[in-house]
């Protein structure tokens, strides 16, 4: 048997630096609209669009500006927080195209102090344009959806648990706070077998 010492051919090194700068960029756009929606930040929510982008949610289909001012409202009558999560992310990009699938997990703490949990996946094109990368479609598939058990929040007790700022649905969430101080009293509670 003949030892083929040949070397392996790897891809160029800077294209494969360009195409994770790539999907970095399309990541923190699917993170924008995240954070935008759950933070009712409607800047936030639509910097992660072009601003010709559609969107097909649940019943609604047509603009993404027009998509926030339906779904926001709903939301905020609905319930007190949200959670939109991202997981398994996928990427093809051609050029300046791109088409992405990223399953996602809603929570939600209704008003009436039941919790509603969904999965789904949001498949999305999107298209750099002036080296930016932005949704330019996007259909929301819900693939299942309920209710889970409701259960006391965790050290809702604690007297300065508030003290570094509560969280809301607005600017004046602490994730916006800059720079991020610590205002609570230093403590360390007891272990949990004392």
């Amino acid at each position: 048997m003949a030892n083929d010492s040949s070397p392996i051919a790897l891809p160029d090194r800077q294209a494969r630096l360009d195409a994770l700068l790539d999907r970095q960029d399309i990541l923190d756009c699917m993170t924008r609209f995240c954070r935008g929606m759950d933070r009712f930040d409607r800047d936030l929510y639509l910097s992660a669009f072009h601003a010709d982008a559609e969107m097909a949610a649940g019943p609604y289909v047509g603009s993404v500006q027009g998509c926030y001012d339906w779904a926001q409202p709903m939301h905020e009558a609905g319930q007190v927080a949200t959670h939109h999560n991202i997981l398994n992310h996928t990427v093809d990009i051609d050029g300046d195209t791109a088409h992405s699938e990223t399953y996602y997990l809603f929570v939600g703490r209704n008003r009436d102090e039941s919790n509603w949990i969904a999965g789904g996946r949001y498949i999305d094109r999107l298209e750099r344009r002036n080296g930016e990368w932005k949704i330019a479609l996007r259909t929301n598939l819900i693939e299942w959806s309920g209710l889970v058990p409701t259960m006391p929040l965790p050290f809702s007790d604690v007297a300065d648990i508030y003290d570094n700022g509560a969280p809301c649905r607005s600017k004046q969430d602490p994730s916006y706070h800059r720079p991020l101080s610590n205002r609570r009293k230093r403590s360390t509670p007891p272990a949990a077998d004392q």
